[in-house]
Order: C-alpha cells, then sequence, then structure tokens
C-alpha cells in the first residue's frame, strides 16, 4: 500500500492531493476537471446522504428529479441568477453526430438546437416552471422539495472534491405562502446542516449571513455554515437561501389565498455537495493518511488475523467471527479482513491510511492470553484488552472518538481565531498564522473588495452568534454595529 505521504507542513495542498488518491477516495478522470469518485470515497458520500436525507424527510421534505437540460430561454428570466452561473454554463448546441469521410466522429452541423440547453449549474430555473403547474392554491403549499443530482460548473481551476467541474449534492426548492414562513425554512435548513456537519462530520461550524455581494445569485438572503481546515483556509460547507418572490415573479407561481387572492409565493434554496468530503479529509486527518469520525465511517472496526499457516489462520477466524458478530450485534459496521494475499502489516498500513477508527489484532498468544490488540486511529494508540471485555470499550470506543475529534477541532477553531482592531493588525494575522479573523466592517461593498483585493481575505459571514458592539472599521475607521468574519478560503 503506497503511503510516505507530504507532510502537511511541508506543502498543505500537496499532502491533500496525495491523500485523496492514496486513500482510495477519488481520482481525475479522463474528462478534464471531472473525477471518478472510487467506491471507499463513494461510501463515505452515501453515509453522509443518507443521514442528510433522514433528516431532510424528518422536516417534512420529498425527493423529486428534474431534468439535466435547461433551455437557455430560462435563464434570462431572472436577471441577477443568470449573471451570476453565466461564466460557469456548459452549453449543447447540438443534437447528433455523424461519420465524417475519413472515418472520424464529428458534430452533424445540421443537427444544431433551435434553443440551446444548458447543463444544470443549479435548478432553480427549471423547478420554478415546474412549479407554476404544481402550485394553484394555499392548500398546496407550503412545497417541500429535494433532489439529489449532478451538477456542471465549468471551472478552470479544479481540485478533487473541493471544486470539479461536475459534483454531485442535493438542492432544496421550497415554496411558501408567507415570507416569514420562507425566512423560517432557509433558517431551519441552515441549523439542519450544522447539526449534520457537527455531530456527524466532527466538523464545527460558524452559522452567519453572507455579505450582499457573497449572496447566491438571485437571493435576498444566503444563510450559511463556515468551517476552519487545518491550514488555516477556510471552507463554507452549506449554504441556505431566503429567494423572496424574485423566482416566482419570473416564472409567474401564483397562489389563490383563503381569501381568493392572487399573491406570488417565496422560495427558498438550499445545499450541500461533494465538498463535504473535502471539509471532512482536511479537518481531522494528518501526516499517517485519513482520520474519519466513527459515524461516517463505512468501516469503524477491522479485524486483522495475525497468523502462520492454515491452522492458526482457522483458530484466529474462529474468534474473529464471533468478535464481529458481537460488534454487529451492537449496531457497529465490522469487517473481519482474512485476505491471504496481503500480510498483516501491509492491512494495518492501510487501514491507517483509509481512517478506519479502531483496528483489532488478534493472533495465537491473543487465543493463548484472551486478549485482543485495540488500535485508535485518532490518537495512534494501542491497547490490550481483556476478552469479554472488549466489546463494551469498542462499542464505547465509538462515541469517545467522536468527541474527541471534535474537540480537536473546536480547540484548533479557537486557538486560530483572532479579534483585530487595527488594520495593521489584520493584515499581520492574515498573512500570517491566518485562520478566522474577527474584525468591524463598515458595511460597504466598496471596503470589502479593497481587503479582498489588498490581502485576498473575504468576509466569510456576519456571525449570528455575536453580539452587536458598536466599533470602528478597521480599513476605513467608519463606523460599524458589529464584527464579521473574515478569512481566506477555498
Amino acid at each position: 500500500m503506497a503511503k510516505n505521504l507530504t507532510t502537511r507542513n511541508d506543502d498543505y495542498s500537496k499532502w491533500y492531493n496525495e491523500l485523496v488518491i492514496q486513500a482510495d477516495l477519488a481520482e481525475n478522470s479522463g474528462v478534464r476537471g471531472c473525477m471518478v469518485i472510487k467506491p471507499y470515497g463513494y461510501a463515505i458520500w452515501e453515509m453522509m446522504q443518507a443521514e442528510l436525507d433522514r433528516k431532510f424527510k424528518e422536516t417534512g421534505h420529498q425527493n423529486a428529479y428534474f431534468p439535466l437540460f435547461i433551455p437557455k430561454s430560462y435563464f434570462s428570466k431572472e436577471a441577477s441568477h443568470v449573471d451570476g452561473f453565466a461564466k460557469e454554463c456548459a452549453v449543447v448546441t447540438h443534437y447528433r453526430l455523424k461519420t465524417a469521410e475519413d472515418g472520424s466522429i464529428v458534430v452533424d452541423e445540421d443537427a444544431k438546437l433551435e434553443e440551446e440547453l444548458i447543463v444544470r449549474p443549479t435548478s432553480e430555473t427549471i423547478i420554478w416552471d415546474t412549479y407554476r403547474k404544481w402550485v394553484q392554491s394555499y392548500r398546496d403549499l407550503p412545497l417541500l422539495i429535494n433532489q439529489w443530482a449532478n451538477v456542471v460548473r465549468w471551472e478552470m481551476r479544479t481540485r478533487l472534491f473541493l471544486r470539479t467541474a461536475e459534483f454531485l449534492w442535493q438542492e432544496g426548492h421550497t415554496a411558501h405562502a408567507t415570507e416569514k414562513e420562507a425566512i423560517a425554512e432557509a433558517e431551519q435548513m441552515m441549523n439542519v446542516y450544522a447539526e449534520f456537519v457537527e455531530t456527524h462530520m466532527a466538523v464545527p461550524v460558524v452559522k452567519g449571513l453572507k455579505t450582499e455581494s457573497e449572496r447566491f445569485a438571485g437571493a435576498l438572503e444566503t444563510y450559511c455554515i463556515e468551517a476552519l481546515m487545518q491550514d488555516g483556509k477556510a471552507l463554507q460547507a452549506g449554504t441556505s437561501h431566503f429567494l423572496g418572490q424574485n423566482f416566482a415573479k419570473a416564472f409567474d407561481v401564483k397562489f389563490a389565498t383563503k381569501e381568493g387572492n392572487q399573491e406570488y409565493v417565496w422560495a427558498t434554496s438550499w445545499g450541500v455537495s461533494t465538498r463535504l468530503m473535502g471539509a471532512l479529509i482536511m479537518t481531522h486527518s494528518d501526516d499517517n493518511g485519513l482520520v474519519l469520525p466513527p459515524k461516517l465511517a463505512p468501516q469503524q472496526v477491522v479485524i486483522v488475523p495475525i497468523y502462520r499457516g492454515e491452522e492458526q489462520l482457522e483458530q484466529v477466524s474462529v474468534v474473529a467471527n464471533e468478535l464481529m458478530k458481537e460488534l454487529r450485534a451492537k449496531g457497529l459496521r465490522v469487517k473481519y479482513d482474512d485476505r491471504d494475499t496481503q500480510k498483516p502489516g501491509w492491512k494495518f498500513n492501510q487501514y491507517e491510511l483509509q481512517g478506519v477508527p479502531v483496528r483489532i489484532a488478534i493472533g495465537p498468544k491473543d487465543l493463548e492470553n484472551g486478549t485482543f490488540e485495540v488500535a485508535r486511529r485518532d490518537t495512534l494508540s494501542k491497547e490490550i484488552m481483556k476478552k469479554e471485555a472488549v466489546v463494551d470499550k469498542v462499542v464505547a470506543l465509538m462515541e469517545e472518538i467522536q468527541n474527541n475529534l471534535f474537540a480537536k477541532a473546536i480547540n484548533h477553531r479557537k486557538e486560530n481565531t483572532t479579534t483585530v482592531a487595527t488594520y495593521d493588525e489584520f493584515k499581520k494575522v492574515i498573512k500570517g498564522k491566518g485562520g478566522f479573523v474577527l474584525a468591524h466592517w463598515d458595511g460597504t461593498a466598496e471596503t470589502e473588495d479593497r481587503i479582498k483585493n489588498d490581502t485576498k481575505a473575504t468576509i466569510r459571514c456576519i456571525p449570528l452568534d455575536e453580539d452587536t458592539e458598536a466599533g470602528s472599521c478597521v480599513f476605513s475607521g467608519k463606523p460599524s454595529a458589529r464584527k464579521v468574519l473574515f478569512a481566506k478560503a477555498y
């Protein structure tokens, strides 16, 4: 099993790229800017997907599916929306290929579409065109729909999971009778995301509002959750948008009120993507490889036999299979790796690289002593446990490891969050240790742009849990009512 990863201190970006590939999560494909998510990586995504889908359904949402292709004319109906995605759109212009005289395959120039189709960068336009037919009365509201899908955004500089031309995600699109209900929905989904990322991914987040220049194209308000990676950069982990009535008016989605009046519905959209895989990797992993929180690990425990010859393997396997059965009965995901094609040391290295939370080794001496060697991935520590106690201890380890990873990430964020009062302090922190920087901002796009151009730091969000506090903008010196969160970001 390949290892020898570049260390995070030597080159964090190279470490990340090597880890994604060596841990068998994903690889670059033959299509420029697109990735192949390999089975192990996809298994982690499925764990995320399953829990999020459960949460969506608990909050009353249903899944549906809408077309991959969107007529170009739909985008022109909401001007700010198309402006936000125009440079990222992949466009289908023809519907047929043909064989040329030299035997090559070419586009048939006579098969041009009457109207170009956009490969969805997001589905607001096609969904709101559909909602016009679905919504007629207040009885049809609220309409709470989620879609699991892929989208295409023509990225020029790509990184596996973090930024690819095609990626997987879910996108919720809801319609409501009142502004209050729609805002409550947008806030609820931000909280759903935050709860999932913190409790399952063990990644602490800051909940907040985006500034006007950072909002989703066509939104009146964008709620977000921001996470801090080990290299001091921020990563946007999820967004939820209050769309007002912009899309309803653009696509003429009205409903009859109880009083018989015709009104436009109020809208939201919200989504997270396979970018969460990048957040998971960069929050917890180390120079030895991937570190997974137990709640999202495809295999929470792996059992590796130590033996010489078939007779010893048979003896160890009896005990190992019984242990696997007992652990599975406790609800754990367990693998017994009795392959004879690889040595135990190779297996240890593989499972360490792939971040399996707990590894149990069983050999002839363990059978004699009634003990097992239990290794934790998060601390790289080992402990000899008595056979009769191992099941309960391993079950307890799942929660302990999950909590330890979250506490470690919280401490990292705390140590790398700095409050500054002057622009000199601001620049020193941003260009030095990085991390989150809390500073007063005067609320203008001009100041926001000047700071971004000067330091490459952006306002990640206006934190919702920060109290109002009168002060002066670090850049302009103008009055400010509260601090905002700055950072360099992915």
